[in-house]
C-alpha cells in the first residue's frame, strides 16, 4: 500500500520514535519482571526478537488468507509455535537462565508488542517490511530492557555481568533489584525520555 511506511521507516521508528516500551508502553510485564540483571534482560530481548521476527514474516506471507474474525486466533497460534521453540531451546542450552526467567518466556505468547506488530504491519505489508519492522521493534525493546537492567544491576549490586564496576565502598541499593526498583527505574527513565522528546520538539518549533 502506497500510504504505508517503507521498510526503512518501520525499522527506524521501532528503535526510538515508536519504542515499544518508552513510547508505546507495551510489554510491561517482562520489562518490570526480568530487568534485575542485564543478562536476563538480554536473554528475554533475544527470545522476543526471535518470536517477533518469525511471527511477523509468517503472518505477512499468509496475510491474503487471513479472515477478519480469525486473525487474532491465527496470530496467537503462530506466536505460540515460535515461543515453544524459544522456550525449549533455552531449556536445552541455557537451563539456568531458563529457570531464572521462569514463566516469562511462555508469557511472550500474550506479549502485546508481538500481537500489535502482527496486526498493524505484518497483516498489511510485505514480508520484507514486516521483517524490518520486527528487527526495529526488537532493537527498541532490547534497548529499553538493557537500559533499565543496567541501572538496576549497577546500583543494586555494584556489578554488571557479574563484574564489579562500582567501588567496594559503594553501598548496594538492594531495593533496585527488588520489584519496587523496577517501577522506580522505569519511571525515572521514562521521565527522562519524555523530557528529552519535549525539549527536542520545542527546539524544532523555535
Amino acid at each position: 500500500m502506497a500510504d504505508q511506511p517503507t521498510a526503512t521507516e518501520r525499522f527506524i521508528q521501532g528503535i526510538l520514535p515508536e519504542n515499544p516500551v518508552y513510547r508505546q508502553l507495551l510489554g510491561m510485564c517482562p520489562t518490570l519482571a526480568v530487568t534485575n540483571s542485564l543478562m536476563a534482560a538480554l536473554t528475554m530481548a533475544g527470545a522476543v526478537a526471535f518470536v517477533l521476527l518469525c511471527a511477523n514474516v509468517i503472518t505477512s506471507l499468509i496475510r491474503d488468507l487471513l479472515k477478519p474474525h480469525l486473525r487474532i486466533v491465527i496470530f496467537t497460534l503462530t506466536i505460540a509455535t515460535f515461543v515453544t521453540i524459544a522456550d525449549r531451546a533455552l531449556a536445552a542450552y541455557l537451563y539456568q537462565m531458563s529457570k531464572t526467567l521462569g514463566p516469562y518466556i511462555p508469557l511472550i505468547i500474550v506479549n502485546c508488542i508481538i500481537i500489535c506488530r502482527c496486526e498493524v504491519v505484518a497483516s498489511k505489508q510485505s514480508a520484507f517490511v514486516a521483517a524490518a519492522d520486527a528487527i526495529g521493534q526488537s532493537l527498541g525493546f532490547g534497548l529499553a530492557l538493557s537500559s533499565i537492567a543496567a541501572v538496576r544491576e549497577i546500583l543494586g549490586t555494584g556489578c554488571l555481568f557479574g563484574m564489579r564496576v562500582l567501588p567496594v565502598v559503594w553501598p548496594d541499593w538492594v531495593i533496585m533489584v527488588l520489584p519496587p526498583g523496577a517501577f522506580l527505574t522505569f519511571g525515572l527513565l521514562l521521565g527522562c525520555v519524555n523530557w528529552f522528546t519535549a525539549r527536542k520538539s520545542a527546539n524544532k518549533e523555535a
